[in-house]
């Protein structure tokens, strides 16, 4: 298969995402362990979600657990991420994984979860350079400011200023072919 063919397997809960093929053709495949699900939120899950995003540092003040998906283990929410509606976009934030489940593929798939989802052009922002590689590999590629939808513009404003003044190593993204 060629590199960037997805597929998915659905059943009640998402539980296995074909996500690419590596240098040799070789399928990547991403699943959850056992007794994880992805699952979009609910009312009750706004307190885990603001506790996950607080304890990344992550800005805590656009968080709505309605567009947010997560993943739960043993019905404990360990991971979660959201797709921000703007006009004409949408935007993947928020995305943590907690601290003891990470470098397990969670972030990967709950990432390419949130991609599959998406039903407008995707875009994000994000700090450093580990980051970018990481949406690199999902298929992101960076983009300047001026080239973010109208829609963005007004919310990352704030990260562009911060870019030129104090140097924050800032970058924006978007999905390519999105």
């Amino acid at each position: 298969m060629p590199l960037g063919h997805r597929w998915r397997h659905r059943n009640l809960f998402d539980k296995i995402i074909f996500i690419g093929s590596d240098y040799r053709g070789k399928m990547i495949i991403k699943h959850l362990p056992q007794g994880c699900i992805v699952r979009k939120a609910t009312s009750n899950d706004a307190l885990s979600i603001r506790w996950l995003v607080l304890k990344a540092k992550l800005d805590p003040t656009q968080l709505k657990w309605q567009q947010f998906w997560l993943v739960e283990c043993d019905s404990n929410v360990i991971a979660c991420g959201q797709l921000r509606n703007f006009r004409e976009a949408q935007e993947l934030g928020s995305l943590v994984v907690a601290k003891n489940w990470r470098n397990r593929g969670l972030g990967t798939f709950l990432t390419q979860h949130l991609i599959n989802q998406a039903t407008q052009p995707l875009y994000l922002e994000c700090l450093g350079n580990k980051l970018v590689n990481y949406y690199q590999k999902l298929g992101f590629q960076q983009i300047d400011f001026q080239d973010l939808p109208v829609s963005l513009k007004s919310k990352f404003r704030l990260s562009q200023l911060g870019k030129q003044l104090i140097g924050v190593p800032v970058t924006f993204m978007n999905k390519a072919g999105g």
